[in-house]
């Protein structure tokens, strides 16, 4: 009798762990598919991370907002309701620590200081992680003409959909970062 208990337990624990890696992948993959993109103007940054893996870290153009909200606090989860501005680029239309009853697309972010007039908060897509053997390459490009002001058309594709987030990937003068560094 014990031995089947542990047999069905062995067996729930297994499809547990098989479940949880396919809905994750799931959700991203249902995201990129059905979600809106918009495209994140960047920023320079200068990463290192010997432990994470080969990525390109990223700082993005939009990651304060004015407000004369002065309950927000560092620390606090807040929704960013973005919009696209007239270029194509996204651009904040309101934060919130509580849903808004609006049709614009949010992501989750966090509050990272509070200012008078202002908060800055942390986007959660902040990571481009790529083949190990361009990684190095493309942290030095990304940075180059982020750094160099020569190429004004650096930014990030973000699918976002119901607040959730996936990065699909990172453009340099109009091309993926994959083929740039080629």
């Amino acid at each position: 009798m014990k031995t089947t208990y542990i047999f069905i337990g062995f067996i729930a624990l297994a499809l547990v762990q098989v479940f949880a890696p396919l809905k994750m992948i799931y959700d991203n993959e249902d995201i990129l598919t059905s979600g809106t993109v918009y495209k994140f103007k960047t920023r320079p940054i200068d990463p290192t991370d010997p432990f994470r893996g080969k990525y390109v870290t990223l700082q993005f153009q939009i990651n304060s907002f004015a407000t004369s909200d002065s309950t927000y606090v560092k620390g606090d989860k807040i929704r960013v309701y973005i919009e696209n501005d007239e270029d194509g680029f996204a651009k904040i239309y309101q934060i919130s620590k509580e849903p808004l009853d609006i049709k614009n697309d949010y992501v989750k972010a966090q509050v990272t200081y509070v200012y008078p007039d202002r908060v800055t908060f942390e986007l959660p897509f902040n990571r481009f992680y790529m083949e190990e053997t361009k990684a190095y390459d493309a942290e030095k490009a990304y940075a180059k003409a982020n750094r160099d002001g020569v190429i004004d058309n650096v930014y990030a594709l973000v699918y976002i959909k119901n607040g959730q987030s996936v990065l699909d990937n990172l453009i340099i003068d109009n091309m993926p970062i994959q083929e740039y560094v080629e």
